[in-house]
């Protein structure tokens, strides 16, 4: 008990400029393993050597569900006074509400549409878990205790909204994609078609690096911020690539013009 109390009272007091910069670097490291080092192991790509396996609905229900219980809980029990009046400034209200919009999505809508799936390796359970409450707790500790206190709607906090708004609907538009690709029954794997798909083999990841890109704008100077948007594109990048090569390699008429994460770049 007293190792633990150690322990949260070091990480409380850390400034999350400290645990941005840790995320930035973690970020780096991700990128050039994912690139160049073995697929990740979930997904079409779930392989043994990883742990026991977990089923795809509890496991992407209990790794994701702590990007909302993080601050969910902390507003419920914990916020002093002098964080709620933080939170009512503008930016950090519209900030946190999009934040919460996005994973109560993921978190309690999405993993109930899917469709069978394949399990989860419990190592990689544990790490997308570890990284939801990292980033939850870094993300509400900055709203609440660090946002300015005086931060209305400006211009580039309504541009980085609707950029935020832009990924979101890309990326709910992607999942309704994928998850109909297949009718009831059928099992396989079908070329994804329509909305961005007709420009990326990941229209889905494309959405979510969008989504926090805009995130990131509207809560500009926020350091925690700017390293979820740099981690997104480091962890979902290199995943889109592998999955433009597995399309290109298991359908050979797979449209040519097709990019495998960013329109018309890569």
């Amino acid at each position: 008990m007293a190792a633990w109390q150690s322990l949260t009272a070091t990480v409380w007091v850390l400034p999350t400029t400290t645990l941005a910069w840790g995320m930035i670097a973690a970020a780096g490291a991700t990128f050039v393993t994912l690139l160049v080092g073995p697929v990740a192991p979930y997904g079409r790509y779930s392989t043994t050597g990883w742990g026991f396996f977990i089923g795809s609905k509890i496991a992407w229900i209990t790794q994701e569900v702590w990007s909302f219980a993080v601050p969910a809980l902390w507003l419920a029990f914990f916020a002093t006074p002098e964080q709620w009046a933080r939170l009512r400034a503008p930016q950090n209200a519209l900030l946190m509400s999009l934040f919460l919009v996005h994973y109560f999505n993921r978190d309690f809508i999405f993993p109930l549409r899917l469709r069978g799936g394949k399990p989860t390796p419990f190592t990689v359970w544990l790490m997308a878990a570890a990284f939801c409450i990292y980033n939850g707790y870094m993300q509400t500790k900055y709203l609440l205790t660090e946002a300015p206190l005086n931060a209305p709607i400006t211009l580039r906090v309504a541009a980085g909204a609707a950029l935020w708004l832009a990924g979101w609907l890309i990326n709910l538009q992607a999942d309704h994609i994928l998850i109909n690709l297949r009718r009831p029954g059928e099992k396989g794997y079908k070329i994804p078609r329509g909305g961005a798909f007709e420009y990326v083999s990941a229209a889905n990841y494309f959405g979510e690096i969008v989504e926090w890109t805009g995130w990131a704008v509207a809560a500009y100077p926020s350091l925690p911020a700017i390293a979820f948007a740099v981690f997104t594109f480091a962890n979902l990048a290199p995943r889109g690539w592998r999955h433009h090569l597995w399309y290109k390699a298991k359908f050979p008429r797979y449209p040519k013009a097709r990019k495998a994460i960013l329109p018309f770049i890569w």
